[in-house]
């Protein structure tokens, strides 16, 4: 993992402690250091790579929150804190629908957790905290730019994500810290809007992770039956859903579906955008239901069936310590 002092936020991007109400380095020192090692031969080591590096907040005793592709199929976890100290975990769990991971701490945190907040009270133009490993240079002060839904190309949507600006530089995992110095979110992605060369964070709320984190915690995944996955990756293109790849031993690259491929319906009912190609799919039923597909593929169209899976049962899972 790259050192803690490699990089740094701008000062005029830096939280300053006089403008908050609560101790910003006591509530900053709950975010560490997540870097993950994974086997070369998982599922995802192609896509996210086998050394993976980010940001995680403690939130309970010695229980780490993170973004979940930080962990996925990780063999080994090392948790790195503001003061130099390292502490193994182990990737306790992670829930797909909503991106977020737990991560164990196998030694002593003694840090202070960062108590939850409420995500649904967030409004757009509040100031928050994008608060990274290491303390004020590396967190950045900012506001929620906009609330709106998120498609990821991955098989991945929220109803309701939140957006910050300014961007952090180490998004993966960071803390999304409201002007009360509770956590309401967890960072995932940077977007850039077009045209405009302004980016953004896209936080995952942490409301949707209230309802489940018992379940990950006792079984390492949410437990009730999985969406159908299909093992394509595809993003909106001019009020199309284009399919950029496949994913190796997936269902889509089975079925003979390619790169440039268009979908044009889902069991019969038209798509114009990839929520609601993802909203139609997942309407059909459990994993393993048959999805069928209406394709276009360089001006020819075609129907077929998709095997849909459960995309666990591809995912090594965690090594117990």
């Amino acid at each position: 993992m790259p050192s803690l002092t490699e990089w740094k936020v701008p000062p005029s991007a830096q939280p300053r402690p006089q403008d908050y109400h609560f101790d910003l380095d006591r509530v900053l020192g709950a975010v560490v250091g997540v870097h993950a090692i994974v086997p070369a031969d998982a599922f995802t080591a192609t896509t996210l790579g086998t050394e993976r590096a980010g940001n995680g907040v403690l939130i309970d005793d010695g229980l780490v929150l993170t973004i979940g592709y930080l962990i996925t199929e990780a063999e080994s976890v090392w948790l790195h804190l503001g003061d130099g100290r390292v502490v193994q975990g182990h990737a306790l769990g992670f829930d797909s629908e909503t991106g977020f991971g737990l991560v164990q701490a196998l030694g002593d945190v003694d840090l202070d957790p960062l108590p939850l907040g409420s995500s649904d009270a967030a409004q757009i133009g509040d100031s928050v905290i994008i608060g990274g490993a290491g303390g004020r240079t590396r967190s950045v002060a900012g506001r929620i730019e906009t609330r709106q839904p998120f498609a990821g190309y991955w098989e991945y949507l929220l109803d309701d994500a939140i957006f910050t600006t300014p961007s952090h530089p180490n998004w993966g995992g960071t803390a999304l810290i409201s002007a009360s110095g509770e956590l309401i979110g967890i960072g995932s992605l940077q977007l850039e809007r077009e045209q405009k060369n302004q980016h953004f964070n896209m936080i995952v709320p942490i409301d949707l992770l209230k309802p489940i984190l018992g379940d990950l915690r006792a079984f390492g995944r949410v437990n009730k039956p999985a969406r159908p996955w299909l093992g394509l990756f595809a993003s909106d293109f001019d009020d199309k859903v284009v399919v950029m790849g496949v994913a190796d031993k997936g269902p889509a690259g089975r079925s003979g579906i390619q790169s440039g491929d268009v979908i044009l319906a889902v069991n019969g009912d038209a798509v114009t955008s990839l929520a609601e190609f993802y909203r139609k799919v997942w309407a059909l039923g459990l994993a393993g239901v048959d999805v069928p597909l209406t394709v276009s593929h360089e001006g020819i169209t075609f129907d077929v069936v998709l095997a849909s899976t459960d995309r666990a049962k591809l995912l090594k899972a965690p090594r117990l310590h």
